[in-house]
């Protein structure tokens, strides 16, 4: 008996991710796939749709395109007919079984958080199948404290098993969070994790005065494995997600179960964030008047506390990590767009060498994928002097060619073919909202508690660098080359 596909993409008026997957011919000959959502169109207007996203530069992909096509339709949701058009979604996907298959259906909802529990319910009742396996795809956030994470965890499970949900982080995607596999070793004296943007808020200030930076960056993708949107903001997750990648004992093997359940495993181990560890900022108008404060943007109510940075330090309380800090370091309209992880090697025990700077491994996510290890090595000559050397691995010059998926490709793929490893199990989202929640209540709950003021391209609050140096970190830019 054999199987085939078909992806139905919630909310494909918007941008179509599933049609990337096409450019490497990953999808299996038999796949078919349905755009369903409120914009009416009607054939000939979807394949424009989808057409328009085709990168034009590429002769081979509009050629591709002409069969990929073929194999896609679409359905105009009726909101106000109740089940009726999930009822002829059902119809739909049934016409595409041919005698002895079995049909495996894939429920990718490019929609907002707040219609997951309805739509999945009508999913459920109306286009699940016992016949072939069925699996809905949603993405983050996965909500906004450990009480409605918990609610919508509690809302999906009725109808759908842990292991019919994949949920997606899309930072988990990305080629560098993916080698943290292969590049993890005991190399640690201590880290920051750090995801920086040039941009503040333009346009959507209203909007993130309600999430802030915490929600909106330090939950969603610190402490997972991949780190956010297709704009590449981090949240919090990702950076809980890289936190447990870089902290977790060896898994027993690289299935998905394994993976997870290790990370979930230290995960529990990191306890709350303490207010007496972190420092939060907001950014003012920049130096030369062109970029607006944040509270310039008429959408942000005056005297707003809302963070638009955070610094904060973590602890993982176990006998490996035991007295290690961790700096999670987040924030808007900074000097630098960036995300990396920043590991500073152990402190040499020879006393002769104790004042040289300190090794560090340098693992750049975006841009420019890079491993760097910066270490200290003797000046040639007769004297032993010491200088601050680096080995470079920055893909895009010492990898020939390199093709470098995009997170979305990666993680789709790894969806419709049953891979879990990089879906955030919700044992991790328990765990790392147990870890933010006690902070963010405590910042709301106390008006006395200001962000301090910093300028729009400036590399944070002023003090910043006695936060960080307080927990003896040191780059080795600010110790210099030679010693």
């Amino acid at each position: 008996m054999g199987s085939s596909s078909v992806i139905v993409v919630l909310g494909a008026s918007g941008n179509l991710a599933a049609k990337k997957l096409h450019r490497r011919g990953t999808l299996d000959e038999k796949f078919k796939l349905i755009g369903f959502d409120l914009t009416p169109m009607n054939q000939d207007e979807f394949n424009c749709h989808m057409e328009s996203c085709v990168d034009p530069s590429s002769p081979k992909l509009k050629d591709d395109f002409v069969t990929f096509s073929k194999r896609c339709s679409y359905i105009t949701l009726n909101k106000d007919a109740g089940d009726d058009s999930f009822v002829e979604l059902n119809k739909r996907m049934e016409s595409f079984i041919e005698a002895n298959e079995v049909q495996n259906r894939h429920f990718y909802m490019a929609l907002p958080p707040n219609v997951y529990v309805a739509v999945s319910e009508q999913l459920r009742r109306n286009c699940y199948s016992d016949k072939g396996n069925c699996q809905i795809i949603i993405e983050k956030p996965f909500g906004h404290d450990l009480e409605s994470s918990l609610d919508l965890h509690r809302k999906l499970e009725p109808n759908w098993k842990e292991s019919e949900i994949f949920r997606i982080d899309h930072y988990l995607g990305k080629e560098m969070v993916k080698n943290l596999l292969t590049l993890r070793s005991v190399w640690t004296k201590r880290q920051q994790i750090s995801m920086t943007e040039t941009i503040g808020t333009e346009g959507r200030g209203g909007y993130f005065d309600d999430v802030g930076i915490i929600r909106d960056v330090m939950q969603n993708r610190l402490f997972a494995p991949a780190l956010v949107t297709d704009d590449d903001c981090l949240t919090a997750l990702d950076l809980m997600q890289l936190l447990a990648l870089t902290t977790m004992e060896r898994p027993g093997s690289f299935d998905a179960e394994d993976l997870r359940q290790e990370k979930a495993r230290v995960l529990r181990l990191v306890p709350p964030l303490d207010i007496k560890n972190t420092m939060i900022g907001q950014f003012c108008e920049s130096v030369d008047g062109r970029n607006p404060g944040y509270e310039d943007d008429d959408s942000v109510p005056q005297g707003s506390r809302c963070a638009t940075f955070c610094a904060s330090v973590a602890y993982v309380k176990n006998a490996r990590w035991e007295g290690v800090p961790f700096i999670l370091k987040s924030g808007k309209a900074l000097d630098e767009s960036k995300t990396e992880i920043r590991i500073q090697l152990k402190d040499t025990t020879d006393a002769m060498l104790r004042d040289t700077a300190h090794n560090q491994l340098i693992i750049r996510i975006q841009p420019d994928e890079a491993v760097r290890l910066k270490m200290n090595t003797k000046l040639p000559g007769l004297g032993l002097q010491t200088v601050a050397t680096e080995l470079d691995l920055t893909y895009q010059r010492t990898v020939s060619n390199p093709d470098i998926p995009e997170a979305y490709e990666s993680l789709l793929l790894d969806a419709f073919s049953g891979d879990y490893s990089d879906s955030v199990s919700e044992q991790e989202l328990e765990a790392t909202w147990k870890i933010f929640t006690p902070l963010l209540h405590h910042l709301e709950g106390h008006e006395e508690i200001m962000p301090a003021k910093y300028t729009y391209g400036s590399e944070g609050p002023d003090r910043l660098e006695g936060f960080v140096a307080s927990y003896q970190y040191r780059s080795v830019e600010s110790e210099g080359q030679v010693v």
